[in-house]
């Protein structure tokens, strides 16, 4: 029996809601990405709260709400707590993410859903992990090993390997193969035959134009709108897609001496932009080397300017300029908004680089054709003044006297119980909790209603303050002390460095920082309009995911044992689906909403414990970083019920000669020509000398490209040059 997989969507399928998935692995609970919308529904979320105690572990592949938005507010109603895996731009960007949106949200209404310490709590919990690197589960997930791959999309975007018992289960979603700006296209291709792979049919319908022509409309419609002394509103999330956007208007503006205006526009740009400027080794080849070569850094932008607070962009002089503004959705935020503002005027430009969230403004407004006029809530916070600031005084107030009154009483309930019994062990004048009078005929006990704040009552004549006298042990070196007292944790130093709990690094722009410690009393007022709109209104995809065409080729490259739909419109996870069935794998599955799916391996396998006495006659020979032997044993089984490999009662039988190794012809052919040997590369094939020829075949029964069997053909006539250039040729090969 091979490695137990179950797969459970709780949000997700069959529509482009958030994406969240219980994947079960012998017993071992992993919610891959935890994610929520712009609307911040917690009907959403039901199905999460159902499994929520019962998860071991929780894996995020992307820095957008779509993957990790509820991750706060799962923790804080859900009692979710397990550890959170996450590569270090996921981490750091979709803290800022978080923050953005709260701020956001707080700015026009009273959201209550978490709060910024709610964020900072979910955040701590995070393991940062690199690229390929194994991380090697413990306890419950002994023997589970997961790992980040490049996945595109997103910075630090993270496609998932899980491996167990050398059976691999791939979750990859919101993958892109091409190579952009700032980020490397995804490893994807690179995984052959997993058992299982879970992806997503969001684009399976979707034809995407070449990059050169769509940048081209892009800047041409920005352009074309700044010349016609209008303005440019691009609605963009807070640290995702926005970096390849700025990077597209950075650079063309440099190279054609544009003067007009950039602004980036959002609660946390400044953190934003400072955080990927330290991202360089998570980018493309091209930012690396570039940054090598000249020190140059990308990020440093010259022509865009970074805006926390919309009153910075109204003191900017009239004139045609371009604005980045969070929320894509247009929902909150900046980009909300400016929205209201420019729309009337049709010299000016919206233009959205991303399809809209299902409900939102943004996704109405990209309809064919779009709405001539939409209705909106102003809302915006101000200071309490006059009467209801003297209101709103008073009731703190009232609630600062209820609590020290409540604190003060259970002081004096603590007092009276630790008093109390001291007394009764100590004071021989207290008989049955009653003092004796002394000899002037004073009763203690007339002293025993005279209780003033801070005083216990005892038996002396007096009201005292409470002295508790702690005595210290002491042994042969001196007085005992507790090593843990004097022990500096690394949550405590990382909290030392920084008054923001998330925040590990002290990279957060002071000014968002008053902003989200401003206590300032204060209430959101709101009033409805409507918007006619008479800007241009234009969509163009930039969300860097790969198109059907590229998804299908993909697929059927990687060719996995089974196939698991999630996450795309009930039309494409079909379509998807019928082509996987014909061209990928027999076992495709789209489930529905907490359905769950036994995806188990059909393959079986055995573990078997290698006996000392077998592996003291082996020999191993060195092969790069490992060490490879060939073994020929008999397995037997143990009293314990397990497998064990021990040596052969008779002697092993021969066996042909194994070669071990991956041959490039292009080495080879350096080696030969190091020889002395005259070599070329002719129709596909190594000439080497006058009469042999070396050729690679793959084997036609395995898909997978590169990484399938492959093996190299050496003809030619039997000569001495023959058998020299065979025995070079296997001289690159270990030999068992």
């Amino acid at each position: 029996m091979g490695t137990s997989v179950q797969v459970t969507p709780l949000c997700g399928v069959y529509n482009e809601n958030p994406l969240s998935y219980l994947v079960s692995i012998d017993g071992f609970n992993i919610l891959i990405d935890c994610g929520w919308n712009d609307h911040f529904h917690p009907q959403l979320l039901q199905p999460l709260s159902r499994v929520a105690s019962t998860i071991d572990a929780v894996l995020l592949s992307h820095s957008d709400t779509l993957h990790l938005g509820a991750l706060p507010y799962a923790m804080k109603q859900f009692g979710l707590s397990a550890p959170v895996y996450a590569t270090e731009p996921v981490f750091r960007l979709g803290l800022l993410t978080m923050y953005d949106h709260y701020l956001s949200r707080k700015q026009v209404s009273e959201f209550d859903l978490f709060t910024l310490d709610d964020i900072d709590s979910a955040f701590q919990n995070v393991t940062r992990l690199t690229y390929s690197q194994n991380c090697h589960l413990s306890g419950k997930g002994e023997g589970i090993v997961i790992a980040p791959h490049v996945a595109g999309h997103l910075l630090g975007g993270t496609v998932w390997k899980i491996t167990k018992d050398g059976e691999d289960v791939i979750y990859a979603v919101d993958f892109n193969h091409r190579k952009e700006r700032h980020l490397n296209g995804t490893v994807l291709e690179s995984f052959v035959r997993p058992a299982v792979l879970i992806t997503d049919a969001y684009n399976a319908l979707s034809n995407q134009p070449y990059r050169r022509q769509r940048d081209q409309e892009f800047l041409d419609a920005i352009l074309n709108t700044l010349r016609g002394n209008g303005n440019v509103l691009l609605p963009v999330d807070t640290a995702g897609r926005v970096l390849e956007l700025l990077l597209i208007l950075e650079q063309h503006w440099e190279q054609h001496h544009l003067t007009f205006p950039i602004f980036f526009l959002t609660y946390v740009s400044s953190s934003t932009v400072d955080y990927v400027k330290s991202f360089l080794e998570w980018m493309s080849d091209s930012i690396a080397k570039s940054f090598e070569h000249t020190r140059d850094n990308a990020f440093l932008l010259k022509h865009v300017t970074l805006l926390i607070n919309k009153s910075e962009l109204e003191n900017v002089p009239e004139g045609p300029k371009v604005v980045l503004a969070s929320m894509a959705s247009l929902e909150v935020g900046f980009s909300h908004d400016i929205f209201v503002e420019w729309a009337v005027d049709a010299r000016n430009l919206v233009l959205f680089t991303e399809r809209g969230q299902f409900g939102t403004r943004a996704r109405m407004l990209q309809a064919d054709p779009p709405p001539k006029a939409v209705k909106v809530t102003l809302s915006k916070r101000v200071p309490l003044v006059g009467e209801e600031l003297a209101a709103y005084e008073e009731e703190q107030e009232k609630i600062k006297k209820e609590e020290a009154l409540k604190a003060t009483l259970v002081k004096e309930e603590e007092s009276k119980a630790v008093v109390g019994a001291d007394v009764g062990k100590t004071d021989p004048m207290l008989i049955d909790g009653h003092t004796k009078a002394d000899g002037g005929g004073v009763r203690g006990e007339a002293y025993r209603d005279v209780l003033i704040d801070g005083f216990v009552p005892t038996s002396s004549v007096a009201p005292m303050f409470p002295f508790y006298d702690k005595t210290s042990e002491w042994d042969d070196f001196g007085e005992v002390i507790n090593p843990d007292d004097y022990v500096i944790r690394d949550e405590d130093m990382d909290m030392g460095s920084m008054p923001m709990g998330g925040d590990l690094d002290g990279k957060l722009d002071e000014n968002t920082a008053s902003l989200m410690l401003d206590t300032t009393p204060s209430k959101v007022v709101s009033s409805e309009l409507t918007v006619q709109i008479k800007c241009s209104l234009v969509y163009m995809d930039f969300e860097g995911r790969s198109d059907g065409r590229s998804i299908k080729s993909i697929l059927s490259h990687v060719a996995p044992l089974k196939l698991v739909l999630v996450h795309g419109s009930a039309e494409a996870t079909e379509h998807l689906k019928q082509h996987c069935l014909k061209h990928v794998c027999p076992h495709v599955y789209a489930p529905q909403i907490e359905e769950t799916i036994d995806v188990t391996s059909d393959l079986c396998a055995y573990k078997v414990q290698l006996s000392e006495k077998l592996m003291s006659n082996v020999l191993f020979k060195k092969l790069g970083d490992y060490e490879i032997a060939w073994i020929d044993s008999e397995i037997e089984k143990t009293e314990g019920g397990s497998l064990s490999s021990l040596p052969l009662s008779t002697a092993p039988p021969p066996h042909k000669s194994v070669l071990v190794g991956d041959l490039k012809m292009a080495d080879f052919k350096q080696f030969l020509s190091s020889k002395g040997i005259p070599v070329e590369f002719s129709g596909g094939a190594l000439r080497c000398g006058e009469y042999v020829t070396l050729r690679k075949v793959g084997d036609a029964s395995q898909k997978g490209g590169a990484a399938a069997i492959q093996q190299i053909v050496i003809e030619g006539l039997l000569c001495e040059e023959y058998y020299k250039i065979r025995e070079y040729l296997y001289s690159q090969f270990y030999s068992l």
